[in-house]
């Protein structure tokens, strides 16, 4: 398959109508399949954009696909448009009912076709882009304020005595905005955020909490190793070279407060105190880290 092309799976059980689908949908990546035990198979493996759903199939008809489709968590969005000789109310009402979002009567209207499956890729990728731009930062590609603590609250849940807390401040950012102007801002930004993201283990969460200001949540073994942690990232930025249009920027450094997970402590207060030890790691010279418990 062509990654960047929508994918549709095409079920019906006569290999003729999958044969005109192939031709018409050319500018798609197409998948087949002549029967709803197939089509589950290729559902289960493959990431489908969409599913044109034939209902008159042996063994188990499009209804039935499209039930199941929709009480599974990782394919009840994907869109259903069912193709049928059926034309009665009776079948088009159930249809809509088992989760379809539209209905093409067979013998379809090449354009007709066109046209709806067009509305249906268009709209799934629009929502996919809003449902990006509620959980991204748009900018740099980690987690936004929301999606952080949304993600930072499952795993304080998930390991409520040993997590750790990272704040990161860039230092004097303010400067590098109004000397180099901020188109050149925003790519220290993103590269320090790619740079904190590759440096990163398992089992931790980072996002962008607003500005300059990065926030790390992670499941340690020490407090140690959670300062030597931040201790790394503040050494190996301090090393980056970010080249922009009119030059390279060197010497750009982070501060990093740290904190370690206490007894009734909420995500909140747990990263409240982690702020702390940044405010005290700014206020004492700036490009160190400081730990607050």
């Amino acid at each position: 398959m062509q990654n960047d092309l929508p994918v549709i799976l095409a079920v019906d059980d006569t290999r003729e109508n999958l044969n005109i689908l192939l031709s018409l949908l050319a500018e798609y990546d197409i998948l087949v399949a002549l029967d709803g035990k197939k089509a589950l198979e290729i559902i289960d493996r493959e990431k489908i954009d969409l599913i044109l759903l034939d209902i008159s199939m042996p063994e188990m008809d499009g209804y039935e696909i499209c039930r199941l489709l929709k009480a599974t968590e990782r394919t009840k969005d994907i869109p259903v448009i069912f193709l049928t000789a059926k034309d009665d109310e009776e079948s088009i009402e159930l249809a809509y009912d088992v989760g379809g979002v539209d209905f093409i009567t067979k013998p379809f209207k090449p354009r007709e076709l066109l046209a709806r499956v067009k509305i249906q890729i268009d709209f799934r990728n629009m929502v996919r882009k809003l449902e990006y731009m509620a959980s991204y930062d748009t900018m740099t590609g980690i987690y936004n304020r929301r999606k952080f603590f949304e993600q930072g609250q499952i795993l304080f849940s998930a390991h409520p005595r040993d997590l750790y807390a990272i704040v990161i401040d860039i230092d004097n950012f303010k400067t590098v905005n109004d000397t180099y102007g901020h188109p050149v801002g925003d790519i220290v930004i993103r590269k320090i955020a790619r740079t904190i993201s590759t440096n990163l283990p398992k089992n931790t969460v980072l996002g962008r909490l607003g500005g300059e200001e990065f926030a790390v949540i992670m499941k340690g073994t020490s407090i140690e190793a959670t300062r030597d942690l931040a201790e790394h990232l503040r050494k190996t930025i301090s090393k980056l070279k970010i080249h922009h249009d009119s030059g390279c920027l060197e010497h750009i450094t982070i501060s990093n407060g740290v904190s370690k997970i206490c007894p009734n402590d909420t995500l909140d207060t747990l990263l409240n105190r982690a702020d702390e030890a940044l405010y005290e790691a700014k206020e004492t010279g700036r490009n160190k880290v400081c730990f607050r418990c």
